[in-house]
């Protein structure tokens, strides 16, 4: 599976939506708002008329974290202090760790008045193989990984049934009064955390205020394995790219192409100049000959990682192909090397691979003449349904566009050609 990250507003809103299907007493209102650089403040507060009426806090919403010791959280702040906040740092760029990147999302909520050593809590759950754990600590904040000899570490099996965990029954007898409440509360969010597809949930802190358990600051990913069976519950929830990185058109081109099919297509952009590009079928797959690519020592001539994959249309693979021949073909080599596309991937289950390299085959033949100018060599190791008749149309291919074509199917190690390619074997 993979992890991707979904913003604090999204979480939260989440929370207040569905937790309460499975803990009754979670009353969280799921007061906050987002806010962009398209964003009119004016039509915020109209939206949102608790800006005006409540102390809030403002902070940035793009998936990094230690926003208080980085200095980029305003609290108890008014409606005004917030609007000056946000035109002020919007655009900011700022380095946090040792990433640069710029401030365009703020989150702004109402602010909650509390001690912070003894009234903040610390709940997280994450996914490890077969089992799921669940961590929890009445020492929350920004300081829990230097208070981590106080959190209970609580493990439980997959498969399961969390309504006879008694999780309650677990949790620190510090906790007191607010035991029960409490523990009801962690039990109805693994629920929640199981049964909508997330694979990291953190809520540091959350504190107990007039009766109500409010999360303050929240982390959260998603397995996209589970994108399929959640499209209702997810509806609406983006997955922002990390802090400080921006995608470029063609990574943005192929994400529109993802969003709407089944497959999956995925580009990323390392090095624009690279000398190495590929096109991998299979999540897996993209890993390994990535990794080959390094242990050989070209990892400074990698272009590009990313995959198709999950059976997808000859449209769509053309689409996807002339995205990485019109940036591998824009200008040679600086020290005038051949360039190499490895067109790359294990043995398909299901991908018909005739039908693929349709889309590949066309994709080439549009781009024959930067191919040869630019000196582009390919090499093809491809298996599963339909591959013969595949690596036949590649090997044709070749002798039509004159552009070196070298074609493998599954006699040949998967990552060989690889080495043929940089090693010259």
């Amino acid at each position: 599976m993979a992890q991707r990250g979904i913003r604090e507003y999204d979480a939260k809103k989440l929370l207040a939506e569905r937790l309460p299907d499975y803990a009754d007493d979670f009353d969280y209102d799921g007061q906050i708002a987002l806010v962009t650089p398209e964003t009119d403040l004016e039509v915020v507060a109209i939206k949102n008329p608790w800006v005006k009426k409540k102390r809030l806090v403002v902070k940035p919403d793009q998936l990094f974290g230690k926003r208080g010791a980085h200095g980029l959280i305003l609290l108890d702040a008014s409606w005004d202090e917030a609007k000056g906040y946000i035109q002020e740092n919007m655009g900011r760029e700022v380095l946090v760790g040792s990433v640069v990147g710029t401030l365009n999302t703020f989150l702004i909520e109402p602010f909650v008045p509390h001690e912070r050593e003894e009234e903040e809590l610390y709940v997280a759950i994450k996914s490890e193989g077969d089992r799921d754990v669940i961590y929890f600590s009445t020492r929350g904040g920004v300081e829990i990984e230097a208070n981590w000899d106080s959190v209970t570490e609580i493990s439980v099996e997959v498969l399961a049934r969390p309504e006879e965990l008694h999780l309650g029954e677990r949790l620190p007898a510090e906790l007191g009064e607010g035991r029960k409440m409490v523990g009801r509360f962690v039990e109805g969010l693994y629920r929640l955390y199981r049964d909508l597809g997330f694979a990291y949930l953190e809520i540091n802190p959350f504190v107990i205020a007039d009766g109500k358990i409010v999360p303050l600051d929240l982390v959260a990913r998603l397995d996209d394995a589970e994108a399929f069976w959640q499209r209702r519950s997810w509806r609406g929830i983006e997955f922002p790219e990390p802090f400080g990185r921006a995608l470029t058109r063609e990574e943005a081109y192929v994400k529109e192409i993802d969003s709407r099919t089944g497959a999956s297509l995925k580009l990323t952009i390392l090095n624009p100049r690279g000398r190495v590009w590929t096109m991998v079928a299979g999540g897996g797959a993209s890993v390994i000959y990535a990794d080959t690519i390094c242990d050989l020592g070209f990892a400074g001539e990698l272009a590009n990682y990313g995959e198709y994959s999950g059976d997808p249309s000859t449209e769509d693979t053309y689409d996807y192909t002339k995205t990485i021949l019109d940036l591998l073909t824009r200008e040679k080599d600086l020290e005038g090397r051949p360039k190499c596309l490895l067109i790359g991937g294990g043995i398909a289950n299901f991908t018909d691979v005739a039908k693929t390299f349709k889309g590949v085959v066309m994709a080439l033949e549009d781009y024959k003449e930067r191919l040869r100018e630019t000196g582009v060599e390919i090499y093809v190791r491809r298996g599963g349904p339909n591959y013969e008749e595949g690596l036949w149309i590649m090997r044709k291919l070749g002798e039509r566009l004159g552009v070196p074509i070298h074609v493998y199917g599954p006699e040949t190690h998967m990552t060989r050609i690889v080495s043929m390619a940089l090693g010259g074997e």
